[in-house]
């Protein structure tokens, strides 16, 4: 069985206890979720779940299909790698003598495309949006130099293709 990344994307209404009950999902297939993120979407009163998983094409199908039969879910679709546009974002603090004592510091922010969003005496923030492996690589490079607190975003995404929510929730309104 090849395993691949899908990220699946959950259109909801914002209910409690939908996030309880699309994790059991993936928990009786015991299946670990890589990423989670949520967020409003670009429908008023609709909220995204985005979900990275890595299966095979048939289970992620099924999961899918299992998602879609709770009741305050929209629409679920899933999608490869290939076919969305996808990035995390992170946050490194890092105490403040490494910025000003050790220039090499100044060159690995640089290297990285990194930004520096605040300086205090005690540390400084430096937030860092990329692919995971981009996220890691500088979060191991910065290690060495006091690293305090590290953090990262699930993925957030959009696909390539249209996925037409904005007519499926139309066609409720007409129907109802």
């Amino acid at each position: 069985m090849k395993k691949d990344t899908f990220t699946i994307s959950v259109y909801t209404e914002n209910n409690i206890g939908l996030l309880n009950r699309i994790s059991a999902i993936f928990l009786k297939r015991h299946i670990n979720l890589e990423s989670f993120s949520t967020s409003q979407s670009e429908i008023q009163n609709v909220y995204r779940f985005v979900i990275v998983v890595k299966t095979d094409s048939e289970r992620v199908r099924k999961i899918v299909q299992q998602i879609e039969k709770q009741v305050d879910v929209i629409k679920a679709f899933y999608h490869t790698d290939e076919e969305t546009i996808f990035q995390e974002n992170a946050l490194y603090k890092v105490k403040s003598s490494s910025l000003f004592e050790e220039r090499q510091i100044q060159n690995i922010i640089k290297a990285s495309h990194a930004t520096i969003v605040t300086v205090s005496p005690e540390f400084f923030v430096i937030e860092k949006t990329g692919f995971r492996e981009e996220t890691e690589k500088l979060r191991k490079e910065l290690a060495p130099y006091g690293l305090l607190q590290f953090v990262r975003s699930g993925r957030i995404s959009v696909t390539k293709a249209k996925m037409g929510i904005s007519e499926i929730l139309e066609s409720f309104k007409n129907n109802n």
